[in-house]
């Protein structure tokens, strides 16, 4: 599952150096950008089956009642696993609606549902965060998240303080490693990726 993964990464071009403003508002020297996944419909369709072979060996079916996307990256791949897990479909919202019910989750929650979270990637784990904060205020239960890649900076150690536990398919530097080895990337540049995960 992994070296497929970064196959695909590679060859959908997901995978940019130089330097980028993360959403936590740190700049990076690369970028992973899954946003880009659906518009490769094969890469779309087999990264949702991966993500879906996740949850049902980590998560387990019966381990939630719901399934709520993660603005904005996070609600395409969430909307596909709830679709083919026949769970509920959730959204969480960046800003509360200041009409209608002017809530912050968009969809059926019931107080007491147990809800997992899904997103494209974790860096510090505060958009996880928030959203958990948002499914909890309205009488969600949160202990899972699903996520694509972890950038191992601290996010899954944010979710653990907070009685969340983080699943993922891949590392950023088992990516880098896997990529270093079909040659799709430097030396070079596989020392960024590793320097910046040992930082953390």
């Amino acid at each position: 599952m992994k070296a497929e993964l970064a196959k695909i990464l590679n060859r959908i071009g997901a995978l940019k150096f130089g330097t980028f403003k993360l959403t936590s508002g740190e700049i990076s020297p690369y970028y992973l950008d899954l946003r880009i996944v659906p518009s490769f419909p094969d890469a779309f369709k087999r990264i949702c089956d991966l993500y879906i072979e996740l949850i049902t060996d980590d998560v387990g079916a019966d381990g939630f009642d719901r399934i709520a996307g993660i603005p904005t990256a996070g609600i395409s791949f969430a909307s596909i696993a709830a679709y083919h897990l026949q769970k509920p479909f959730l959204y969480v919202r960046t800003t509360e609606r200041q009409h209608g019910r002017g809530r912050s989750v968009e969809g059926i929650l019931l107080p007491g549902n147990r809800v997992l979270l899904m997103d494209d990637l974790i860096t510090k784990g505060g958009s996880i965060l928030k959203s958990a904060e948002a499914v909890r205020s309205e009488g969600g239960v949160v202990t899972d998240a699903v996520v694509l890649m972890d950038r191992e900076e601290n996010g899954k150690q944010n979710l653990a303080k907070d009685g969340i536990k983080l699943h993922y398919l891949l590392t950023t530097s088992e990516l880098a490693r896997k990529l270093h080895d079909m040659d799709a990337i430097t030396g070079e540049q596989l020392n960024i990726i590793l320097k910046r995960a040992k930082k953390r």
